[in-house]
């Protein structure tokens, strides 16, 4: 147990900050707000002029002027002064208007998504009456009714932004509230109240996060729209809109009047939406490990050198020192670690591990199927029927995929389109490859549906997915992986999510497709009774490694490999019955541990 322990890899977490930081970006934005915020804290300890003050003699000063570094504005006052005043409380207003649209927002949100019902309707009616008016025309339509001033504007505001609130925190409500965790709190005796406040809103609160930090630049240039128009801050107070429309008036004859406040503006705006991108990032660390950008064509390789074929010349698939990695920022992990093996033709290769010991990474890296970002293949080579796969170009690449090598998939589910019928699928899977017209596609589809043992093929050939059993779903993708006879199929666990009975039948169809036509085939899989049954050799991988190799009953008889040993143990057998549990608490727990735990 302790070797085990020590041999696992050690993870490393990033912190918060760290992928914050990591978002240059989000960084630039940080560092812009910082420096105003720090500027409009010391404010009132700065060295600055009377924001208020006049003086008729010096007015349109331009910048750069004896003690007037950024200029004056048409009454002699001096712009730097008003600029830092004005910012702090362009902030203030922006960030109060966005804590109130969020707080109403969110509480409207919430219950109308968890009440549900009339409750729902009533409250979104009431969001929908203030949707249909243009924002910037409500909040006009407030302020007039109020009455100008800066007060006024935040409500008018903070009003008209609470419908953006309320909709996304309403449908991420209604997601959850059927949720089994909803169920079981309320099943331990939570009131509604109680299960909103720490059951709904900790699932909800990242998303009202983001949407504060990429509203609140918002939030200050609608503010400012306002004040420009006069509706907002009163003369002589100023904020960055009012100071905007004062410099209207002299666009042309001194344009920096209206400029300084325009920066200001423009940089505000700009530096909470690129932080506002940076806490998405933050709260989602996926974002930066790569899974959820858009992957290329391809899987990015990188490798030093393409190692030369050194198997039969009758294998279908050669795997050369395969190395595949991750990145996640500059560090880097490695998933596969120089693996090699052989396919022959008609073989069928078992390719078996734990979880996480890059069964699926390696099958995937064969066609250029591992995404990148985050993955590379960073060594090795892939042969298939003695070409090389990763020195393709992508659209080489594609072409090969289906036609050379195919692959069935753990959970078809995932993976068939839910919106189009598995005929019409069928039918583009063929099309892809082959130039055949829409009539002769749709009777090979139908011919493949029937070759795999689909009940009723003709009949359920304009079904769905969802309208279709997991081992009937399962079937649809053999007969996709079929479509265009291809040299080798690559089946990742195609029968792990399948209940027993329905799983021995996939395994049986498989192999009567491989007496019927000749199919190579390499079957990962986690399970060595599938492996008995199926497979005429076997690689056993244990984190990116493959610790053992051979013919399947050799393997099985006199495993050579402890953990192979371990694998086979962990296999329960039919009348063992405790003894079994006493075996494998023997296995992977210390002595006196395994007998009192049984």
């Amino acid at each position: 147990m302790s070797q085990t322990t020590s041999l696992a890899p050690t993870r490393h977490r990033a912190s918060l900050w760290s992928l914050l930081l990591a978002n240059r970006l989000a960084t630039l934005g940080l560092i812009i707000l910082l420096l105003v915020l720090i500027t409009e804290l010391a404010a009132p300890v700065m060295p600055l002029q009377d924001p208020d003050a006049t003086n008729l003699l010096q007015r349109l000063l331009p910048p750069m002027s004896p003690n007037h570094l950024l200029g004056t504005d048409p009454l002699g006052r001096d712009l730097l002064s008003r600029l830092i005043w004005g910012t702090r409380v362009s902030l203030v207003v922006g960030i109060s208007a966005t804590l109130m649209a969020a707080l109403f927002g969110t509480f409207i949100g919430l219950v109308a998504g968890y009440a549900g019902g009339r409750t729902d309707s009533v409250l979104m009616r009431l969001i929908d009456m203030l949707m249909a008016f243009p924002y910037i025309l409500l909040a006009l339509v407030i302020v007039a009714v109020l009455g100008p001033s800066l007060i006024n504007a935040l409500y008018a505001i903070a009003v008209v932004n609470i419908p953006f609130f309320a909709r996304n925190i309403r449908g991420l409500t209604i997601g959850l509230r059927q949720r089994d965790f909803i169920h079981a709190a309320r099943l331990s005796g939570k009131n509604h109240f109680q299960i909103l406040l720490t059951e709904v809103l900790p699932n909800v609160l990242p998303v009202i996060v983001i949407t504060m930090s990429t509203t609140v630049g918002w939030m200050i240039l609608e503010t400012a729209g306002l004040s420009f128009l006069g509706l907002g801050a009163q003369p002589p107070a100023a904020d960055l809109g009012s100071m905007l429309g004062q410099g209207r008036a002299q666009m042309f004859s001194a344009p920096h009047v209206s400029l300084v406040p325009g920066i200001m503006i423009f940089l505000l705006v700009m530096s909470f939406n690129l932080l506002g991108d940076g806490i998405r990032d933050m709260l989602d660390p996926r974002m930066k490990s790569g899974v959820q950008l858009r992957a290329s064509e391809m899987t990015d390789v990188n490798r030093p050198a393409i190692p030369a074929a050194r198997f039969a010349n009758d294998a279908v698939l050669e795997v050369v020192d395969l190395e595949v990695d991750f990145r996640s920022g500059t560090r880097r992990q490695a998933a596969v670690k120089g693996i090699s093996f052989s396919v022959r033709a008609g073989e069928c290769l078992g390719l078996i591990g734990e979880s996480g010991s890059g069964k699926s990474v390696t099958a995937l890296s064969i066609m250029g199927l591992v995404a990148s970002p985050p993955g590379e293949v960073s060594g090795g080579a892939v042969y298939v029927s003695g070409e090389e796969m990763l020195s393709l170009t992508p659209s080489q690449l594609q072409q090969r995929r289906g036609t050379r090598v195919a692959y069935i998939f753990q959970d078809p589910l995932t993976t068939l389109h839910p919106q189009i019928s598995i005929g019409q699928q069928v039918i583009e899977a063929v099309q892809a490859h082959q130039p055949l017209s829409r009539r002769q596609a749709e009777i090979k589809a139908r011919a493949l549906l029937d070759s795999v043992g689909i009940p009723d093929a003709g009949k359920r050939f304009t079904a769905y997915p969802h309208q279709l059993s997991g081992g009937q779903r399962q079937r649809v993708g053999i007969a996709m992986a079929l479509a265009n006879d291809p040299d080798i199929i690559i089946a990742d666990e195609p029968t792990t999510a399948l209940d027993v009975t329905v799983q021995a039948h996939i395994l049986a169809l498989l192999q009567q497709l491989r007496r019927e036509r000749g199919l190579t085939l390499l079957f990962i899989t986690h399970d060595f009774g599938v492996i008995a049954q199926i497979c005429d050799r076997v690689a056993v991988m244990r984190q990116g490694e493959i610790v053992e190799t051979g013919d399947t009953q050799q393997v099985l008889n006199a495993p050579q490999h402890e953990y192979t040993h371990r694998l086979i143990a962990s296999v329960p057998k039919l009348g063992q019955g405790r003894s079994f549990l006493q075996h494998v608490a023997r296995l992977y727990m210390p002595n006196n541990t395994a007998e009192k735990s049984l």
